[in-house]
This record gives structure tokens, sequence and C-alpha cells, in this order.
């Protein structure tokens, strides 16, 4: 059987990967939909990229209309402002969300109806190119063939997929992430985590995503600390930022599993955070799986040193839980209740959230059989 590994078009990771990545970005059209946040637009993040464009003699619209986790309507206003000023390519740059936005900005820009009425479909098509330039370290949007979408009007976190989506360009530069606050570097750091450790344990996994996945939970293990206490560690940045990117291409081959089913449902009716509900939910979910596969979870903590040979597969597992609860608690994760959620709100839609996450297909990932009681079960965990 041969495997297929997809990452985008062309890469650049480095301190110069904006001005190195000049001649690509020229090939791409004439004037581009800059798509971001406000938060990342007053970074100077954007106005080093406008000043970039401009000397490139390419034309660029901003539009940083992103407040929050992208939704369908965002992705409209964001579809119309691309047509109404003329634009041909698309770049993205902040956290996931605007990442996100601009994957579906340009898929809707060609496609027929709403986005909604690609859920569960494979999006394809001649999308305008793409340029995704990440500002956090843990999405890996930059790295995937997916986008997440909310859709308001029946409360769902909606994954939509193709490689259609994959960005022609990805400028990586760990120096637009020191303005990350602790609490989102944190946050998306352990998204990335939960990617990395999700491939590998992952029906989907392959020995090139085993490769990526051990290399990013090693950094992601080392560095995260060292980068959630201190922004300004440009060492730790660049480690996350390689991790991130990493993790990211880990799931665009072999997918990830429960803890992102279960947690997308909570993002999409209690409005958490996506990084920040992983971080609330992994410790629980991987503890629930772990007998469905003790020699990968052992692989892990054997990798990040938690576990040495010596140990059979369990014991080794059970150090790696151990070891994701000490990291959890370093990053001071909160519970669904230090968080705000209340649990009988929490208790009314439990049900449709396990429905809603098994209906993505993540949790089927997982090595071990999971079943909607399997949900309910770790969702009352969480309490």
């Amino acid at each position: 059987m041969a495997y297929r590994f997809t990452v985008p078009g062309q890469i650049y990771i480095g301190p110069d990967a904006l001005k190195d990545s000049a001649a690509a970005l020229k090939s791409l059209g004439k004037k581009a939909l800059v798509v971001t946040g406000r938060h990342v637009a007053r970074t100077g993040a954007v106005q080093t990229l406008m000043d970039a464009l401009s000397s490139l003699g390419v034309s660029a619209v901003l539009f940083n209309d992103i407040t929050g986790e992208p939704t369908v309507g965002m992705v409209e206003a964001g579809v119309e402002r691309y047509r109404e000023t003329g634009c041909d390519f698309v770049i993205g740059i902040g956290g996931g969300s605007p990442l996100d936005s601009a994957k579906a900005i340009a898929a809707m820009s060609v496609l027929e109806g709403r986005i909604s009425d690609y859920m569960g479909k494979e999006i394809e098509g001649d999308l305008p190119p793409m340029v995704l330039i990440p500002t956090t370290a843990g999405t890996g949007s930059e790295a995937t063939r997916y986008t997440v979408i909310t859709d308001t009007d029946r409360n769902v976190k909606m994954l939509l997929k193709g490689n259609a989506l994959l960005p022609d360009v990805a400028i990586i530069d760990a120096r637009l992430t020191l303005t990350a606050p602790p609490m989102v570097t944190a946050a998306t750091g352990m998204d990335a985590l939960t990617h990395a450790v999700e491939a590998f344990t992952s029906r989907k996994a392959n020995p090139l995503t085993d490769m990526y996945a051990l290399s990013a939970i090693r950094r992601i293990f080392r560095y995260l600390p060292e980068a959630f206490e201190d922004g300004n560690n440009l060492k730790a940045r660049e480690e996350m930022a390689l991790a991130a990117f990493e993790a990211g291409a880990c799931i665009n081959n072999a997918s990830v599993t429960l803890v992102h089913g279960m947690s997308r449902p909570i993002g999409a009716l209690f409005h958490v955070p996506h990084g920040l509900a992983n971080a609330m939910l992994i410790r629980e979910c991987l503890a629930y799986v772990l007998d469905g596969c003790y020699e990968r979870f052992a692989q892990i903590a054997r990798a990040i040193g938690a576990a040495d040979e010596s140990w059979d597969h369990k014991e080794a597992a059970g150090a790696f839980i151990g070891k994701l609860s000490e990291l959890c608690n370093r990053l001071k994760i909160p519970s669904l209740g230090e968080y705000g959620i209340n649990k009988e709100a929490f208790d009314r839609v439990r049900e449709k959230m396990a429905q809603d996450a098994m209906a993505s297909g993540s949790p089927t990932n997982t090595i071990k059989e999971i079943t909607i009681a399997d949900l309910l079960a770790i969702y009352d965990r969480l309490w």
C-alpha cells in the first residue's frame, strides 16, 4: 500500500520568510484580499505585510472583520468584499480564525450556494491562489486541507475539507507570534499537541505522519511551557512554530480523532475558543481511549522521556497521561466549570453534542471503537 502525503505548494519558514517569498507572492496575482482580525491588525504584522505587497507592486484590500471564530456570515461578507473590489487572490494572516476564513472565502468566491452546503462534501474547483501566514503557533491551518466554520443557524461547527483548500504558499515566521498573550500561546500550543497526538494514534496514521507527530510532540513538551512563561523567548517561539506546522501536516494526512470531534460542539454552543476547548478535553479523552492502543501512547511517553524501554506499554502509556496532566496544570488550563460553563446548560445539550461529534466523523478515526454512549460518558467525566 502506498501512502500519500500532501503539504502546501511552497513553504517558507524562518526570520526572512516574508522577504524570501517575494517572488512567489508576486506571481500569484495583482490584487490581494488580506483577511485578518482586528487584534492582529493592531500588532503591526498586517502593516508589515501590506508594505511588502506594495513594494512588490501588488495591490491589497484589507478585510479585518473576522471577530472571534469564523461564521458563515463572516465568510459571506468576505466573499462580497473580494468580488466587489476585483481581487484575484487571498492572503490570510493571523491565528486559526483568519486563516480558516481565508480558505473559506477563496472557496466561496468561485463555488455555488452557501458554504454550509459543502459540509460532508469534498471541496473542489479552480480556487484563487491562497497564501497563509500564521501569527500563532498551534492551529496548523497553514498546512491543512481543512477549514472550520460555524453555522450559527444550526449551532454547528462545520469541518470542511478538500485538497483545493491547501494554500499555494505558507509563510511561517516565529517573530510574528511574539505578540501572542500567554493564554493564547497555551491554547494554540495545546491545539498543536492535540493534532500531533491524535494523528499518531489515528487509524489513518502512516510512517511519514508518525515521524512528524513525534517530532512535534517532543518540541511541544519541551518548549511550550517556556513560550507560555516568557513570550519573548524567540527560541521557544521558533520551536513552537515548527511544531505547529509539523502537527498541521500530520492532521492533513492522518486526520484528527476523539478530542477534536468532542471539542467542536462545545466551541459552537458555549463559544469556547477551539484550542482551549481541545485543551480542556484532552486528558479525559485520551485517558478513555488509552486501552485501545497502549503501544502507540507508550511510544509517545518514551519520546518525551516519561518512560523507557524497560517499561511495559500499559505502564508507559499511563506515564504519558501523567506528563500531559502536568503540562495542562503548568499552562493553567481551566476546567469547564472554571471557564464559566454552567453544568445544567451543558447537560441539556450533551446528547446533541455527542451526536454532532459523531456526525463529524472524527471520533471514528480513533483506534479504539467509539460509540455515542462513550462520548456521553466522557462528557460526564469532564465534571
